[in-house]
């Protein structure tokens, strides 16, 4: 399967070669935000999903779960022709309030801009696209959530615009890097380094990180996304220490992960075909002395995830969208341990989601799926979700 997504997306590659001047279809919020200023100055805008989960079993009985799962809400501001300013205020499960976004954008030439903030980390798909209108199922694919893990975003600064004369868009950020330590350990295999994110909400900091995307978008209804992220991930050990104590020097040093990321990621449409698919691959070094001391850390050297999707428009060229679709997704958050470690099965994970997503107006869906799911233990658990989402 790997190596099928990996060959389609280097065929779709070289046949887009030959393709110019194709408009970019696939638009990020903060790329939407920032060219609605242009024309109105202030803009405000949001989306959210309101969720039912139930987990459905031949035997056994299980309460469902009813969440409005997040409310977001958007600003934009363009303080001139070349200075605005983005940022979405999150409330996730009524309770919790996040800042998602924040960050002040410089276009320094018409095709290109520096940014600085609080901003997304350029990887996969659905960590910058991730409004429910943009995405089939209720839940976001489990790659993305578990892997990637969206939504990922951290403070830094960089740059990003396209080619003017190739159909490329490109970025590049400094940004700081994921929590692995604050006393206890923060990553842990059952979800990757997902606990990790610090979401720029009185973050450690003790060294950067770098991340980095290139977009192609030469072929109409074509997108080929290659992401990369390199870093090591943050500790409060070192905030205090003496550069004398040689002891306390290698124990914060044995409290850090080393990560290098790689994703691969294509999105085409062609008239009412629509296909999606994603690799990610990530590289972690140390993890053996991280584990040792790390109470309760069981994390691998390698993580890897893959998802590929096929949708069809029934309504194809009419107002509203009816999409049924498929998703296979594979992922395991050990899928390389250390020298002698072993792996747990329940890390190793399938995920098959067949649904229907009705989209009733620009920007309003609902959606209905089921979801089978499987470990390496062969422990099975069936899911009935259903939805509703809005982006304005």
């Amino acid at each position: 399967m790997k190596k099928g997504l990996l060959l389609l997306m280097a065929i779709a590659f070289v046949f887009g070669l030959k393709a110019q001047e194709v408009k970019d279809e696939y638009k990020s919020i903060g790329t939407t935000i920032l060219e609605r200023v242009k024309d109105e100055r202030l803009s405000i805008g949001g989306y959210g999903e309101i969720h039912y989960n139930q987990q459905v079993s031949g035997q056994t009985r299980y309460n469902g779960n009813m969440d409005v799962h997040r409310m977001v809400m958007f600003f934009g501001y363009q303080f001139n022709d070349k200075t605005s300013f983005v940022t979405e205020l999150e409330f996730e499960h009524v309770s919790e309030v996040y800042v998602e976004q924040a960050f002040l954008n410089y276009n320094v030439r018409p095709n290109t801009a520096l940014r600085a903030g609080l901003m997304l980390v350029p990887m996969g798909i659905v960590n910058e696209y991730h409004e429910p209108t943009t995405f089939n199922g209720v839940e976001r694919p489990s790659v993305d959530q578990k892997i990637i893990p969206t939504t990922w975003r951290e403070i830094g600064f960089g740059i990003n615009g396209r080619l003017a004369n190739a159909p490329l868009k490109y970025q590049m950020y400094i940004m700081n890097g994921f929590n692995g330590y604050d006393g206890s350990s923060k990553l842990r295999a059952s979800d990757g380094v997902r606990k990790g994110r610090q979401k720029g909400a009185e973050s450690t900091f003790t060294s950067p990180s770098l991340s980095a995307k290139v977009d192609y978008y030469g072929v109409k209804g074509l997108n080929l996304g290659l992401s990369a992220y390199f870093g090591k991930t943050q500790s409060s050990a070192f905030d205090g220490l003496d550069k004398d104590d040689s002891i306390a020097e290698n124990f914060a040093d044995s409290t850090r992960v080393g990560i290098s990321m790689f994703g691969l990621d294509f999105r085409y449409k062609f008239d009412a075909l629509q296909l999606k698919g994603q690799y990610i691959h990530s590289f972690l070094n140390n993890v053996d002395e991280y584990n040792k001391v790390a109470d309760g850390a069981d994390l691998g050297k390698q993580m890897m995830g893959y998802y590929v999707e096929a949708g069809y428009d029934l309504l194809h060229g009419k107002e509203q969208a009816l999409i049924p679709f498929v998703r296979y997704e594979n992922y395991n958050t050990q899928h390389k341990m250390a020298s002698g470690e072993m792996a747990n099965k329940a890390n190793d994970r399938q995920d098959l989601v067949v649904g229907l997503s009705y989209h009733l107006a620009k920007g309003a869906v609902v959606k209905a799926d089921y979801q089978y799911s499987k470990n390496g233990n062969d422990d099975k658990a069936y899911f009935l979700n259903f939805g509703v989402g809005v982006w304005f």
